[in-house]
Parts: C-alpha cells; structure tokens; sequence
C-alpha cells in the first residue's frame, strides 16, 4: 500500500469517527431534550400532542369563527419562558403585534432575530379568540449557545404560550388598546364621538377653537410604549384642518386648555405609519395609536 493510499485511509477513517461523534452528540442532546418535556408534562400533569417536526403542542381554546389564512392579518399575543416558569419575554397588551399569519414565526428576541416555524404552524391551527401552547426542543429554539441577555441557558427546552385575539380590524384593536392602556395606568379618560379619548389636565377659558382655526401650540407626541416620536421646543403653529384628523378633537376646548389626547391609529397617521428615509426607520410604525400632551397657548379665528 503507498504513501498516498495510507493517508487517504486514514483521513476517512478519522472524517467516518468525527461524524459519528457528531452524530452521536446530536442524538444524546435530542434525548436529554426529551427526557426534559416528558419530565415537565407529567410533573405539571400536562397532555400535549408530539408533532412531526419533534415540537410538542396542545389547543387550549380552538376559538371561533371562519379559519384563518396564511394570507389574513391577525392580531396575536405570545408569551416565551424557560421549563421551569421563569419567563423571557412577552408581547404588549398595550401595543399588540399584528402581521399576516403567514410571518407569525418571525421574532426578534434580546436583539436577534430568529423564525420559529412552529408558533406558526401551531397559530395556524386555532380560529379568532383561540389559544395554544407549544414546546420548542433545544435544537429548534436558541441551541446549545442558548441566549444569555433574556437568560436562556444552553440547551434549554422553551414554553410558548399563544393566543390570538378575537378581533380581527384594526379600530377594534385600537380600542382594546386604549383601555389597556388607561387601565394599567389607572387613567380616566372621555370618549369623544370621533373615537378619541382625552384627559384634561387644565382647563381653558380664552377664545374657542374651530375647525379652520390655526393653534400656537406646546405639544409632545409618543407612542404607546411611552417613546417620544415628535416634540415643539416652543409654541408652534398648525393648522387644525390639516393636521391629523384626531386633532380635530381640539375643537372642544378653549385657548389655555392643556389636555392629553389618544388618537386612535386611523385618525393619526394609519397604516402607512411615518418613515424616515433618512434612517430607514419608522418613526410612527403603521396602525399606530398616539399619545399626545397639547397646550392651546392662542388661537386664531
């Protein structure tokens, strides 16, 4: 046997040990994972259906009305924690995540974005109103690195909990948005006919507002979430018939009022939302609610 043949040998023999190696690895991590959901159903009396793909899953409330396609937005909620209940992130009652069912497997969690194609799978199976749960192995959640900014450890098996919401348009979404809001902040606000809410914080008794009146007002606009997207750094002029429609509101004060407004999505910027090109961002995502605190320091008639 030559020189050349020997060396061939020898480096498919070490190419066949390190794949089995691999292989074997694989097979051991596959079967901790296993051992670990079987532990949990049984400790937490749980009866959940193993999928082919090797996630388990189990409907909890299949929900009601005409199924879902890939191609129909929905408004869903999700929430991921670890085996032992420690949880790592969730979504927002207050800004709630919407996109068409066919992109439900797409998130970005601690700074990463990852696609988990059972959530949608599993979303795919429940109706408006209905909710699931899933388990995501190891291998198909964030691996053996795990992901230790939302403190998920190496081979770390992952709950997910699913539901989606009973409302499918986007005004209805708004309005459970609000009171979400107004309630885990423990506000009280008027409902305005056009759909906006309000809080007065300071009465006005100057000259009234109209429709084609121009304001000198202090104002700050944010989000939901609390981030600030637009602010005057002093009184500034608008123009109330062409400003966004939820401004209009403002026709119900006098000069000297100080009042926070929440706008719903389609009376503020609607589902373009507001890009920068510049940055390449949103600085109004779409179908956004608005929060703003306006000052009425004078009026023009």
């Amino acid at each position: 046997m030559n020189r050349f043949t020997k060396f061939s040998l020898l480096t498919i023999l070490l190419a066949t040990v390190l794949f089995s190696a691999c292989k074997k690895e694989y097979e051991t991590i596959q079967s901790i994972d296993e051992n670990a959901i079987q532990s949990y159903l049984k400790s937490n009396n749980v009866n959940m259906t193993k999928a082919s793909g090797g996630y388990y899953f189990s409907v909890v409330t299949p929900g009601s009305g005409a199924e879902i396609k890939n191609s129909d937005s929905v408004f869903y909620s999700y929430t991921f924690k670890l085996l032992n209940g420690t949880q790592l992130t969730k979504s927002s009652t207050v800004t709630i995540p919407s996109t068409f069912l066919g992109y439900t497997d797409r998130f970005t969690i601690g700074g990463s974005s990852y696609v988990f194609t059972p959530i949608r799978e599993v979303l795919t199976m429940l109706k408006r109103g209905g909710t699931a749960r899933l388990i995501l192995p190891s291998n198909m959640a964030f691996g053996r690195n795990g992901l230790e900014s939302v403190g998920v450890g190496p081979n770390e098996n992952i709950l997910v909990e699913l539901g989606v919401y009973a409302q499918s348009k986007i005004h209805q979404i708004d309005e459970l948005q609000m009171d979400n809001f107004l309630s885990a902040n423990s506000l009280t606000a008027v409902k305005d006919p056009s759909r906006v809410r309000y809080i007065v914080t300071q009465q006005g008794t100057g000259a009234p507002v109209f429709a084609t009146s121009t304001l000198s007002v202090n104002y700050t606009g944010r989000l939901l979430s609390g981030t600030i997207f637009d602010a005057s750094s002093a009184a500034t002029s608008i123009e109330l018939a062409t400003a966004i429609k939820g401004w209009l509101v403002l026709q119900n004060f006098k000069v000297g009022t100080k009042v926070r407004l929440f706008i719903p999505s389609d009376l503020g910027y609607g589902q373009t939302g507001s890009f920068d090109p510049t940055y390449g961002v949103y600085t109004i995502p779409p179908n956004a609610v608005l929060d703003f605190d306006v000052e009425i320091v004078s009026v023009t008639n």
